[in-house]
């Protein structure tokens, strides 16, 4: 009742203010238009190479990629995860880059890291770099502010 009683005095007064209360709803509308448009653009999941599977030939994704498996090629990604049963030998190159398994060849990446169980032998060019206590890693290690762009040119 206490509801009805505070209808009552708002549709007396609709009369003045039945424009805002027609803007409500049309502001409703325009906000559920703002979520579609986000949702429009959803991130795909990352692809996955299994670890019984073994690849002859370079990858290339504009997204991500994680490697479980043996990839004999270059791979260039978004973002790059080799995990601990995994084995790369070739270039690897993305904007992040974790290596949890064994890289043979160069890692280029803006954000590089390494893990405890990494095994990386060859050089790594980057712009930040992090190496856990227990990786192993043979080879030169390189600062740059644009590494992606240095593998173009090489």
């Amino acid at each position: 009742m206490f509801t009805k009683k505070n209808e009552t005095p708002s549709s007396t007064s609709t009369t003045g203010t039945a424009k805002p209360t027609g803007a409500v709803p049309a502001a409703k509308p325009a906000g559920s238009t703002t979520p579609a448009t986000s949702s429009s653009k959803p991130k795909p999941a990352p692809s996955m190479l299994s670890s019984d599977l073994t690849i002859t030939g370079n990858l290339v994704t504009s997204g991500d990629i994680q490697i479980e498996g043996t990839v004999e090629g270059d791979i260039r990604a978004h973002l790059l995860t080799v995990g601990e049963s995994a084995t790369v030998k070739g270039e690897c190159v993305a904007d992040d880059v974790v290596v949890n398994g064994r890289v043979v060849g160069c890692v280029r990446g803006l954000k590089v890291r390494l893990t405890a169980s990494a095994r990386v032998e060859g050089d790594i060019i980057h712009k930040t770099i992090a190496i856990e206590s227990g990786a192993h890693f043979e080879g030169s290690v390189k600062r740059e502010d644009d590494p992606l762009t240095t593998s173009k040119n090489s």
